[in-house]
């Protein structure tokens, strides 16, 4: 994870990136049969690594759903994707609106008055 406000941004609205793609890839599979839903965790590593006072390494892992089965062997959960995809979205908007605000920031700061 790089150093600063910025890069903590910058990994959170990556692994949520990669937390839709899941959710993504498990709705379009919702009546695959034998299918796996995945699900993507990486808000405990982060707020570790924030933590540790020289920082640390947050990391985003992917693992298959533990949910329960239904009878064609898919354990995607329709309504619980779509929540899911939401709300991530809307973490993923503040996100992005964040670190525009950084960089807006930064801009400001370097730029000579006129």
């Amino acid at each position: 994870m790089t150093d600063g406000i910025i890069g903590i941004l910058q990994f959170a609205a990556d692994s949520l990136s990669l937390q839709q793609q899941a959710s993504a890839n498990d709705i379009a599979n919702e009546s695959t049969p034998n299918f796996t839903a995945q699900e993507v965790s990486f808000e405990q590593s982060l707020q570790q690594a924030m933590q540790k006072p020289s920082g640390g390494t947050a990391t985003a892992t992917t693992y298959d759903s533990p949910a329960l089965a239904q009878s064609n062997g898919n354990n995607v959960n329709l309504t619980e994707q779509l929540t899911g995809l939401d709300k991530s979205t809307l973490q993923s908007e503040t996100m992005v609106q964040l670190l525009n605000d950084q960089f807006t920031m930064v801009t400001d700061a370097v730029t000579p008055p006129y």
